[in-house]
């Protein structure tokens, strides 16, 4: 189970990367997704998570981007750091319509919280954390845990 984790992993962390160059270029379209894959996507890589990931992003982008919204307590979308936009984007479409049981939404939101930390300001891990724990919290925690 480690291989397939760290496989799964390294597989997020490169599609995080391509939702952040898809943002920065405002090209989110399967050409740019393929050619993304070519250059940058690996050996062994979970190519079929990457491919559903992205899918579930492009599907329902415009609830992801509102539930972002929602959460971040008054940011606009394009007041977000692009790394912070891109770990949110990818996790959201994770935990709400990748419909993966293999992947509880605790470790979707650890994972994310890694890649922010990562890549993004020294910030970046509270602030993506912080709203991802809330969105858990109000669409996944029992009742009697709010």
């Amino acid at each position: 189970m480690a291989a397939k984790s760290t496989k799964r992993s390294k597989t997020r962390e490169k599609l995080m990367q391509m939702l952040f160059q898809m943002e920065i270029q405002a090209d989110f379209t399967d050409e740019a997704k393929a050619a993304f894959k070519e250059a940058h996507l690996e050996e062994g890589s979970d190519e079929a998570y990457f491919d559903a990931a992205f899918s579930a992003y492009i599907a329902h982008n415009n609830e992801i981007d509102d539930t972002i919204e929602e959460y971040s307590k008054g940011w606009k979308i394009e007041r977000l750091a692009k790394v912070d936009l891109s770990v949110l984007r990818l996790c959201l479409a994770e935990i709400l319509y990748l419909n993966d049981e293999q992947i509880p939404p605790s470790a979707s939101i650890s994972e994310a919280v890694r890649i922010a930390k990562a890549y993004g300001s020294d910030d970046s891990g509270k602030f993506v954390n912080g709203i991802l724990g809330r969105v858990y919290r109000d669409r996944f925690a029992p009742k009697e845990d709010k």
